[in-house]
């Protein structure tokens, strides 16, 4: 069975940079292990997604409705965090998105046709939920997964929130 892991966002920036909350660090450790055990199954990839702005994030849409720079190009707050980003591996595929959804992980879906996808990292509500929902409509047969305890937000009550509408759009949210 082809499987993709998913680990979105997972940058300082989000952990304990401008955007970064309480227990966004805990993450790390679990997110790891799960990139070390992907590499070790055969037909698994791992793509891991960076938030990526330039200097002029407060002139754009989402700068001027969350006016906090972050992820900005090349600067330490846009490095993926900690152990997630030493179990990089070399076949692991790295998406630059400017924007909460990533259409060139869709692409990559669509022309890969996997059977299961699983994805993690931050933030849950926004940037999770927003590809999870892509993936899930660019292989509606394919099981779109979310692992609760490898993701979060600054907020648990809207977490938990996130995760229900996942489970409404038939997102298998496990370790709940």
């Amino acid at each position: 069975m082809k499987k993709l892991l998913v680990v979105i966002d997972y940058q300082n920036d989000f952990v304990n940079g401008a955007l970064g909350f309480a227990g966004a660090e805990l993450l790390d450790e679990r997110i790891a292990a799960k990139v070390k055990q992907y590499h070790k199954e055969k037909d698994a990839h791992v793509i891991y997604t960076q938030d990526t702005h330039k200097n002029n994030y407060l002139k754009t849409q989402e700068g001027k409705k969350l006016p906090i720079p972050h992820c900005i190009r090349n600067t330490e707050g846009w490095e993926v965090y900690g152990k997630t980003a030493d179990a990089c591996g070399d076949r692991d595929i790295v998406i630059e998105k400017p924007t909460f959804g990533s259409l060139e992980l869709v692409e990559i879906c669509e022309e890969e046709q996997y059977a299961q996808v699983e994805l993690v990292g931050l933030v849950s509500n926004i940037c999770v939920l927003s590809n999870a929902i892509l993936v899930k409509t660019a292989l509606p047969e394919a099981e779109v997964i979310v692992d609760a305890s490898c993701t979060a937000c600054a907020d648990p009550a809207t977490n938990e929130k996130a995760l229900d509408i996942m489970e409404g759009l038939q997102i298998t949210v496990i370790n709940r």
